[in-house]
């Protein structure tokens, strides 16, 4: 089937909603895409937003428009000279008043946004006095420099690996496991399946189009989620959802949307919705293992021969173990919000023909959030279609264009992270002191309010290092977190944090030394074009010369290298488009079979295609055969019940997926009488995570009275005197925040969303001052998702809103530092 984007865009503009679904908030303005050829100089670079030129003159970006190839362009490359021309951006080395001044660390003003401008030499110099302080002092337990995070795209200048690769030639450091994205998913996924799964390369979309019957869309959000990816994004997944759109509007295929709200892959698809209860899947899912099991409609050979454990599984689905309660769809019921009758035609309906099962993320960023995953994965093997074209399960169609058939191209490799083999750091102390040397990522806010405190964590015991000083390149911890004013308690142990960025984020806020980076607009590098279809190269051309004093990564951290006379191990005696070259020419080297020609022609294109891949289904291989290409479980086998995991003793993670009441609630559960609404903090439609928040023109075109957006349900704002546009205060005993109400029927009674990557923005530095701008951090919960993950639960979090009173106060998380 042949569709043509012109098609595209006509069905966006059938439907009503078309504005709120893909249509403008997609597609970049067709202004931008018809651009004449002016006055300056073209050039190509590459984001997490795409592939794109940009028209440079005087000395200034003037244009972007997207790269020809990608035909789905997302209208965030609009917010792109938004990011190099903020007034966010960081311009000088800085370091915070007290800090400096008192020659104390001043934990109680921490925040309090009030730096003195230094000299690069100075900063530097601070950075390196107190690095030898704290290995001096302390040794390598007291520095944490484990922090990583969504980073700029291009391989040359990934700041993550700058940063580790030149703290470690100092000195070892605390390191973590694990990241917010998916913690709890890439901790339970390889006991059960035998890889993480979560970013590992699922069944062609090709292969689903053509062979499923039935896709459940389970709280995954594609349309809005794929204008994104972790290197240069192509958006080759928007030309199968058009054609699942016509599949689904020609009753080719059965979509079902399993999700408290109708998203905005629901809207554009316009395929059916089911809606369940906030948190309660795992009820759900067991209601449906029920009705397969004692119907005798689940596949009894698939697991029988590619699974163990299911006869543990179901004694407690029988209640014949464990909390000797039957998981009948009448129990489900009354946890998930589904009529029993409901749950028994839904589980029918996936055994009837060839079903593939499609989850998101947000639902395993929850308390007991391995649980869906694992309980997901059961479902599947029940169903029998694991590893045939179009059934199954996948835990990523909705990321970095996964699906999308694979060319077989790999990626150019990236600027070393590890010191080489043979060198040694200058400080070679190991001994941690009985702290652990590695924590798991969302548990480092712990190590501040209780160190030494030992917790449990997938199989091993970690004991908490009491770590002084941090050190964060390129990462916004003051977004991805929880519970912000658990963290600006928690911050006053801390002694020194370093942040090396080019925007003035809520870090940098609560920083003590800020260096500024430039943008990845600003330096040459190299990136591939597909994370997973391996569709191309592209050159990055440096688009204007680093802006005020700003550096690149590279750059700052042969300067501070130097200082203990290590930059030439740093830099390995090579400068940047040394580099860049290398990094080229090792990719020709490795991928012979695509011809690639020398690096001086592709530096002139500045992109190369290399076309379409061959589809592919995941697990095929061990289908066709469980003993020669036996899963990575200790068994080989689909793991329903796991013995290593039993073994563990876990409380909030036993050895087969089990229902666990949430600490709180909406609707009807624990805290809901005095929280009663679920607040849904998912990732955002015009961001990528916190980054492009600072993009004030692009910012204004989805902002209310210039706060964050707060969706809420047109009954429950007319209970609460909302309208649509008011400012509104959504708050718990964790915080509170000031956004702005959109009223929306796409979702339900109980349910708000605020998108996470919000900058925060609070009134002052004290604990429980009002967050100005609308960053749902301020109110979730920072617990673990279970012993086993250790993962972050913030989607495990209930609220009440109110229409805002009093004066209402400028908002303060753009624009930078008081300078004084």
């Amino acid at each position: 089937m042949s569709l043509s984007r012109r098609n595209f865009l006509k069905g966006l503009g059938a439907s009503g909603a078309a504005a709120s679904v893909i249509g403008p908030s997609l597609l970049v303005s067709s202004s931008a895409n018809a651009a004449a050829e002016t006055e300056g100089v073209w050039k190509t670079s590459g984001s997490h937003w795409g592939a794109f030129r940009a028209r440079i003159w005087a000395g200034k970006v003037q244009e972007i428009k997207p790269l020809e190839v990608d035909k789905y362009p997302t209208e965030m490359l609009n917010g792109i000279k938004g990011i190099i021309y903020s007034p966010s951006r960081v311009r000088y080395p800085m370091v915070r008043l007290d800090w400096l001044k008192k020659h104390k660390y001043s934990a109680d003003t921490r925040g309090n946004n009030r730096f003195v401008r230094v000299t690069w030499d100075e900063a530097l110099d601070l950075f390196y006095r107190e690095l030898e302080r704290v290995q001096k002092d302390y040794g390598p337990w007291a520095l944490h420099a484990g922090q990583t995070g969504w980073r700029q795209t291009g391989q040359m200048h990934s700041c993550n690996n700058h940063m580790q690769r030149a703290i470690g030639l100092h000195g070892y450091s605390v390191k973590k496991v694990g990241d917010y994205s998916t913690g709890a998913g890439q901790t339970i996924l390889p006991y059960v399946l035998g890889s993480t799964e979560v970013y590992a390369q699922g069944t062609s979309w090709d292969l689903i189009l053509e062979n499923s019957n039935n896709i459940i869309i389970w709280a995954s959000d594609p349309v809005k989620n794929l204008q994104v990816g972790w290197t240069c994004e192509t958006h080759e997944s928007f030309e199968y959802l058009e054609k699942l759109k016509q599949k689904v509007a020609n009753k080719e295929i059965k979509v079902i949307s399993v999700d408290p709200v109708k998203n905005k892959t629901q809207q554009y698809l316009g395929n059916d919705h089911l809606y369940v209860n906030p948190q309660t899947d795992v009820a759900f899912m067991l209601g449906i293992a029920h009705t397969l099991y004692k119907e005798k409609r689940y596949d009894s050979k698939f697991i029988d021969l590619y699974c163990l454990g299911f006869k543990e599984f179901t004694q407690y689905l029988n209640g014949e173990s464990k909390d000797k309660v039957e998981k009948t769809p009448e129990w489900a019921a009354k946890i998930c919000g589904i009529p029993a009758d409901k749950i028994r035609e839904f589980a029918r309906m996936l055994v009837d023909g060839r079903t593939q099962i499609l989850f998101g993320w947000c639902i395993q960023r929850q308390e007991h959030g391995e649980q869906p995953y694992w309980m997901g994965a059961v479902l599947a093997a029940m169903i029998g279609q694991i590893g045939l074209p179009g059934g199954g399960v996948s835990y990523g169609h909705h990321y970095s264009g996964i699906g999308v058939s694979s060319t077989g191209f790999g990626a150019p490799g990236s600027y070393p992270l590890n010191i080489d083999t043979g060198q040694s750091p200058k400080y070679t102390n190991t001994d941690f002191n009985g702290y652990s040397s590695v924590i798991p990522v969302a548990r480092w806010i712990d190590c501040l309010k209780e160190p030494g405190k030992k917790i449990q964590a997938n199989g091993k015991e970690v004991t908490l290092p009491a770590f002084k000083m941090m050190v964060v390149s390129g990462n916004n911890p003051w977004h991805h977190h929880q519970d912000r004013n658990n963290m600006k308690a928690a911050f006053k142990n801390l002694q020194t944090l370093v942040t090396i960025d080019f925007a003035w984020t809520a870090t940098c806020r609560f920083s003590d030394i800020v260096l500024p980076a430039c943008t990845q607009f600003e330096r040459n590098d190299i990136d591939g074009y597909g994370a997973y279809s391996g569709r191309g190269l592209v050159a990055m051309h440096k688009l204007v010369d680093p802006l005020f004093q700003s550096k690149t990564d590279f750059d700052i951290m042969t300067e501070l290298t130097a200082r203990w006379g290590r930059d030439k191990d740093y830099t390995r005696g090579m400068s940047e488009m040394e580099w860049v070259r290398k990094l080229y020419n090792d990719c020709k080297q490795a991928n012979a079979a695509f011809n690639l020609p020398e690096f001086e022609e592709f530096w002139q294109k500045g992109f190369l295609d290399f076309g379409k891949g061959k589809p592919w289904t995941r697990h095929a291989d061990f289908r066709e055969d469980p003993e020669i290409s036996a899963l990575g479980t200790p068994s080989g086998f689909i793991e329903i019940t796991s013995r290593t995991i039993g073994r563990y003793g876990y409380e909030h993670c036993q050895e087969h997926p089990m229902w666990f009441e949430k600490s709180e609630r909406s609707h009807g559960g624990p805290g809901s009488k005095k929280h009663p609404f679920w607040l849904q903090s998912c990732h955002p439609d015009k961001r990528l995570h916190s980054q492009m928040c600072e993009s004030e023109e692009f910012r204004a075109t989805y902002a209310v009275q210039g706060r964050e957006p707060c969706y809420i349900n047109p009954t429950d704002a007319k209970a609460k005197g909302i309208k649509d546009g008011d400012l509104v205060r959504v708050f718990n005993d964790r915080g509170q925040l000031i956004a702005g109400a959109v009223v929306s029927e796409h979702y339900p009674p109980g349910v708000i969303r605020i998108e996470e990557g919000a900058w925060y923005g609070p009134l002052n530095e004290k604990v429980g001052a009002i967050d100005t701008y609308g960053d749902p951090n301020t109110l979730t919960q920072d617990i673990p998702s279970s012993e086993l993950a250790q993962a972050t639960s913030a989607n495990t979090c209930i609220v009440d809103i109110e229409k805002f009173k009093g004066q209402v106060p400028p908002v303060t998380s753009f624009g930078g530092p008081i300078e004084l």
